[in-house]
């Protein structure tokens, strides 16, 4: 189903926030489709949890619109807040208590949420042998699932991560993705903010890329790393000559060292790769042309670039991990 007949979970116009004079939040705009997993990827500093706060109503923007479910959160606060669940940042747990009394006490906080709602969502997060042990005893992967526990107790259409794998190990990183990814599959709407470009292009469907309180691209991940450009790698018997017959054809680009950013983990076992931009359709040509001149090709490969190929392009190189 194309994005354009999805339904919108949240609505983001036009957003702005000012700190005295000083613009923080420049112009951020998108929207979340229903049952899909929506990357807000930036460097820390970029404005990503300062935007989050605005999300859910933690500081006014000082322009802008953000429409959740139908409802403007300038118009209809509790109703707009009332389809969302979020963590910003490090969930707070009170850790003398048990994971079970906290959800009891937030539970508390909010109306309707029954008994039988707080074990579904142990259940959902995977905390049933552990539910009833002090916090203070959990690891940091458990804590951040009883925090998420929490964010669902209201049975939310959308749900906001704020930096989720922070402190994680790798497999809390995998626990963590695997988990999102079964939410998704629900139908309820993920909102993962993280600086991580790895996480964000193994989990995600689309994201935005902000950067300076700008969003700066949005589409799917495989879209925007295609407008990065692939490139076309070679291996040739006799590089040299195969070097001088690209050489002045105006059809493609034969980049040097420094002039493409390709994973080096993707050239180490290349013996003299010899890089290109061209188009798919011209390589048969090439490969006829490099055979008739009787020179042997080795190896011919297109290779996209990453997230963070394309990030380092639209950011102009601004360091992110």
């Amino acid at each position: 189903m194309g994005a354009t007949s999805r339904e919108v979970v949240m609505s983001v116009q036009g957003l702005k926030k000012n700190i005295g004079r000083k613009p923080i939040i420049r112009q951020v705009s998108f929207d979340v489709y229903a049952g899909e997993i929506f990357g807000f990827l930036g460097p820390n500093g970029s404005g990503k949890t300062t935007t989050i706060r605005m999300l859910v109503d933690l500081i006014k923007p000082s322009e802008g619109r953000i429409v959740v479910c139908g409802d403007d959160i300038a118009k209809h606060p509790e109703r707009a807040l009332s389809h969302i669940g979020c963590i910003v940042e490090n969930p707070e747990m009170y850790t003398y208590m048990t994971g079970w009394e906290n959800l009891e006490h937030f539970a508390r906080m909010q109306s309707g949420i029954s008994t039988e709602r707080i074990t579904e969502v142990v259940g959902i997060v995977g905390l049933d042998q552990r539910i009833h042990d002090k916090v203070k005893s959990y690891s940091l992967g458990m804590r951040q699932r009883l925090g998420i526990a929490q964010a669902l107790l209201c049975d939310p259409k959308l749900l906001i991560l704020d930096e989720p794998t922070n402190g994680l190990d790798p497999k809390g990183i995998k626990e963590l993705r695997e988990f999102i990814r079964m939410l998704s599959a629900s139908g309820m709407s993920l909102f993962i903010s993280s600086h991580l470009l790895s996480e964000i292009q193994l989990m995600c469907d689309r994201v935005a890329i902000i950067a300076h309180g700008e969003v700066i691209a949005v589409g799917e991940v495989d879209e925007l790393v295609a407008q990065a450009g692939t490139y076309t790698v070679w291996q040739f018997d006799q590089p040299e000559e195969a070097i001088k017959q690209f050489a002045g054809n105006a059809d493609l680009q034969l980049l040097s060292d420094g002039e493409y950013q390709i994973d080096e983990a993707l050239l180490t076992n290349l013996d003299h790769p010899i890089v290109t931009i061209m188009e798919e359709d011209q390589i048969p040509f090439w490969v006829n042309k490099f055979v008739n001149a009787g020179l042997g090709i080795r190896s011919v490969q297109r290779i996209a670039p990453s997230l963070e190929q394309l990030f380092l392009k639209l950011t102009e190189g601004e360091k992110i991990d």
